[in-house]
């Protein structure tokens, strides 16, 4: 016959085996890993709802259930953790430091040469690239025609790269 525990009997279990269940994790994990607390409570909850459902047929002592419980989750765990590990993308790598000077000089110059543009054509190049607005969207704020906005998209680019 199945042996049900009631509730008080299942926070005496719990209270009795929470600190053999943490050691247990700890060790298995390393007190170093942020995530040993959650693994202990979700252990002692799967314990729980297992007992409620009178998962426990009493076969065996009850340290031999939770030892059985405790032993999946952490199993669980660490393969879920490699599984993870071992698909992770390559990062990329660092650029070389000249990368980095490369690109600062040419953000430079673009800005020079952005500065000895009229204004009409700076104001035409921010709508177009930082703000992304459409050809259209830039006639209508500033009260041109499309083909007018594109003809100074187009001298803007040319002029741009004479000075560079």
């Amino acid at each position: 016959m199945k042996e049900k525990y009631s509730v008080p009997d299942i926070k005496d279990i719990i209270s009795k085996f929470k600190p053999i269940i943490s050691f247990r994790v700890m060790r298995s994990l390393g007190t170093q890993r942020p995530d040993w607390e959650d693994v202990v409570n979700e252990i002692v909850t799967n314990i729980i709802v297992k007992l409620k459902k009178g998962e426990f047929r009493g076969d065996s002592s009850i340290g031999t259930f939770i030892y059985t419980i405790t032993s999946r989750r952490i199993v669980d765990f660490i393969r879920q953790k490699n599984k993870v590990l071992k698909y992770a993308p390559e990062p990329e790598p660092f650029p070389a430091p000249y990368e980095y000077i490369e690109k600062k000089e040419r953000v430079d110059l673009i800005s020079e040469a952005i500065k000895k543009l009229r204004p009409k054509h700076k104001e035409v190049l921010y709508y177009y690239y930082y703000e992304e607005l459409t050809r259209e969207e830039i006639a209508e704020k500033l009260g041109l025609s499309p083909r007018k906005v594109t003809d100074l998209i187009i001298y803007a680019r040319n002029a741009l790269k004479k000075f560079i």
